[in-house]
């Protein structure tokens, strides 16, 4: 990844943001809400919760056929991706609670999905958000070198059959977390002296990593274990579990930066970008299926990622009614706003661009 980060133009000429931003707050004001969550949120965590934690005592405390026990683990993944998506999500953007150590407590929910909080808030807020679909510094594009998720990635032959196999790789997501990733990040974020807000000592981040991971072993493999249920079965639980939710992510993830309709912009020679930040996000990013209430409810908004991209600050709760403005505003200032009217519009054009993407590139 590159070090030296981009700068965005500070040329607002048609005012964009600061009109929408004016009229964001209006409604907010208007309407007597706060910019947080609110019970609805609190009453999804507990959903989340119970989706995954109910499985879990019900396998270590019941005898239930094999098929019951699949089942159960599958639902586990849901549950561990709901609360990525609905509860860690909005909590460590700090907009989960106006309460920043509920903040904090529910940010940490991170460490059922086998991650790390300072990891996952440099990765996310501060690169991810910041440079949203640049090559080199938005670390959500880079799959190493098994898939090509942007045309300024170095082309190999395997990337030819990328729409077909990058769907088995999605699943392994928090597996990397699990094992590799955390330890890579760390190491990396530490020596470039990166954080989101306030940089902890690095003893003390080190300290939390692996004692959450020791932890994390326990309560997955130890306590199963130590209450009789064989290796094997344990190892395909949490095989099942962590590809059902690793699965989940990565699709959700992908489909509002990784479509054809949605660019890769890249710095000049100066190191400065075309578009202020704000405009940006909507070169870089897509919503799909606005207006599917299950797909909305269940994502955490993260189908509304224009939204969440330019207010991250904002609970996801509040994006379906912010969205109108965010719209009306780009089209006012001739603006794109990328958005998939369905969920499967948005799959489909997803792998037709991985697919694009594959084809070895022409020669200048």
């Amino acid at each position: 990844m590159n070090i030296t980060p981009p700068v965005f133009s500070k040329r607002d000429s048609i005012k964009f943001f600061r009109t929408l931003n004016k009229r964001v707050n209006e409604y907010f004001k208007e309407n007597n809400l706060k910019k947080t969550g609110n019970w609805k949120l609190h009453l999804k965590t507990i959903i989340m919760f119970a989706a995954l934690l109910a499985p879990y005592f019900i396998l270590l405390t019941l005898s239930i056929p094999v098929w019951g026990q699949l089942l159960l683990t599958i639902l586990m993944g849901i549950g561990m991706a709901g609360i990525g998506m609905n509860v860690m999500h909005d909590a460590n953007h700090g907009s989960y609670s106006s309460k920043s150590w509920l903040n904090e407590i529910m940010g940490g929910s991170i460490y059922l999905l086998a991650g790390n909080v300072y990891n996952w808030q440099v990765q996310h807020n501060v690169l991810h958000h910041t440079y949203t679909n640049i090559h080199g510094h938005d670390e959500d594009l880079d799959a190493g070198r098994v898939i090509r998720f942007t045309q300024h990635a170095k082309w190999m032959k395997l990337h030819k059959f990328q729409h077909y196999y990058s769907i088995f790789l999605y699943g392994l997501l928090t597996f990397n977390w699990a094992l590799t990733t955390d330890i890579k990040q760390m190491r990396n974020y530490i020596k470039r002296g990166l954080s989101y807000g306030k940089f902890r000592s690095p003893v003390k981040q080190w300290t939390v990593l692996v004692v959450t991971k020791l932890l994390y072993v326990l309560v997955w493999f130890v306590v199963p274990m130590l209450l009789g249920i064989v290796w094997w079965k344990v190892l395909i639980g949490f095989f099942v579990m962590h590809y059902t939710a690793g699965l989940i992510l990565s699709v959700v993830f992908q489909l509002a930066h990784v479509v054809e309709e949605t660019q890769n912009p890249v710095p000049d020679e100066n190191g400065e970008m075309e578009n202020t930040w704000a405009v940006h996000q909507l070169y870089t990013t897509a919503n799909f299926a606005p207006k599917n209430k299950i797909v909305n409810w269940f994502t955490g908004g993260l189908n509304h990622q224009i939204e969440h991209h330019i207010f991250p600050n904002i609970s996801h709760i509040h994006y379906s009614e912010i969205a109108k403005i965010v719209k009306e505003t780009a089209r006012e200032h001739n603006l794109p706003y990328h958005e998939f009217t369905t969920m499967r519009e948005a799959v489909a054009a997803h792998f037709k661009h991985l697919k694009e993407l594959g084809m070895k590139p022409a020669l200048n």
